[in-house]
């Protein structure tokens, strides 16, 4: 069973995420489309780096780097962080790699750091990703109108949690979907 790794981000690996993030199949999806320079990239990680609130990783599999996984927000108090993720090779998009990512991030946050809800927020014309996110036991919680100024007009976003109780009663079945 081949499978992906998340591996934490390191500042050798700033200038591919910069690449990846400048693309316009990445940017396209983001709150933000400015171009980013280095210095931007480099102040971005400064900021990050030593942040227990947030964690960030490169997606890696069968030994090749293909995007960006990252939880946001991590607040024990709540009990809770959001995530993202993309994949800034497009080659293997459609090729299951998204849905494995999905499932090693809920494992991560619901099995080893015990948070009871992960959330997520997307773009309302971003339907694959949201049916995705719907796939694995996501359910819409909120509706952000006029979100985010992109496309030349307002976009409304969708705000999508997971519980950790669902994801005990799906985990298994979720696991032989994906692997078999």
């Amino acid at each position: 069973m081949k499978d992906i790794k998340l591996i934490p981000l390191t500042e050798d690996k700033l200038e591919l995420v910069r690449t990846w993030r400048n693309s316009t199949e990445v940017s396209s999806y983001m709150y933000t489309e400015s171009t980013i320079t280095a210095e931007q990239q480099s102040k971005w990680f400064d900021s990050i780096r030593d942040d227990k609130s947030s964690q960030y990783w490169i997606i890696e599999f069968d030994g090749k780097d293909l995007g960006l996984a990252s939880l946001t927000n991590i607040d024990n108090n709540l009990s809770s962080c959001y995530w993202a993720f993309y994949l800034g090779d497009t080659s293997v998009r459609g090729a299951g790699i998204g849905a494995k990512v999905e499932y090693n991030v809920l494992s991560y946050v619901f099995d080893e750091l015990s948070l009871n809800k992960l959330r997520c927020e997307v773009f309302e014309f971003n339907n694959n990703v949201i049916k995705m996110h719907e796939k694995f036991g996501f359910r819409r919680e909120a509706f952000y109108r006029e979100h985010c100024f992109k496309n030349k007009d307002w976009q409304n976003v969708i705000g999508l949690a997971m519980l950790k109780k669902e994801w005990e009663t799906t985990k298994e079945l979720l696991k032989t979907r994906i692997y078999g």
